[in-house]
């Protein structure tokens, strides 16, 4: 489940739950162990959800978890941290909060984290299918998902890929600039995403530039449109008459 990282008392706990309902795990230093499970917030403790604090798993120890999650190495993770987020093996999203170093203005990283927002992606397989049918049955637009977090649009991005690559006969290409439409693992094993082309841990701006000259895609299908760098990466993509599927929060 992409969950090995987490220290063998929370393992074996959420072992007696249905990974299927299971997006979020709040791991805060010295509170009881919390996870988003079937869409309610419900704690943890050692054989599953419980109903009291007293019976949940408490949460010792969120540096360590932190630093089995980046291999040992937090400072490989310093470009992403700089988000608030690190993704890792699997994608899965971490977030982190503690005490933010700040250097010219900017995060330059995290030290003495005290919570993580674990969010674990799921693969939905036909989800998409009725957006397809009712938007992409003629041509494929360009087409904005926005939602707010957690709601499920990397999920969905992850099927239209897979649908569009599959169904039709256009070159498909997943820029994946998190790794977590496809997240590809270090086995290269990841979510199944068709025929489409993958482009993985590089920013939109430079990888669509790159990518368009290289493998002449069709469509462009990308997660989390944030600011003008990346508004101008889409501008880029539709000037050279490709249609680009994103998401963007709320």
């Amino acid at each position: 489940m992409g969950l090995s990282f987490l220290p063998a008392e929370i393992k074996n706990a959420l072992a007696h739950l249905n990974y299927n309902f299971l997006s979020e795990l709040r791991i805060r230093k010295g509170q009881p162990l919390v996870a988003e499970y079937a869409g309610k917030y419900v704690l943890i403790g050692a054989y599953g959800v419980v109903n009291g604090s007293r019976d949940a798993i408490l949460v010792k120890d969120v540096a360590e978890i932190l630093r089995a999650a980046t291999g040992g190495s937090v400072y490989n993770y310093t470009e992403q941290l700089k988000n608030g987020f690190i993704t890792v093996e699997h994608g899965v999203r971490i977030g982190v909060a503690g005490e933010y170093v700040t250097e010219n203005g900017g995060i330059n990283t995290v030290k003495n984290p005290t919570s993580l927002n674990v969010r674990i992606p799921h693969e939905i397989t036909g989800c998409s299918e009725q957006i397809c049918k009712f938007l992409f049955s003629r041509e494929i637009a360009p087409t904005l998902i926005f939602s707010r977090p957690g709601l499920g649009k990397t999920t969905m991005l992850r099927d239209i890929a897979k649908h569009l690559s599959e169904k039709s006969f256009k070159n498909i290409l997943v820029l994946d600039e998190r790794n977590e439409i496809g997240a590809m693992d270090a086995y290269g094993e990841g979510f199944d995403l068709g025929r489409a082309d993958v482009i993985r841990c590089h920013n939109k701006l430079h990888a669509m530039a790159g990518a368009i000259r290289a493998m002449k895609p069709d469509v462009i299908i990308t997660d989390e449109l944030y600011g003008e760098v990346d508004i101008n990466a889409v501008r880029y993509a539709a000037d050279c008459g490709i249609a680009v599927i994103a998401s963007s929060h709320v």
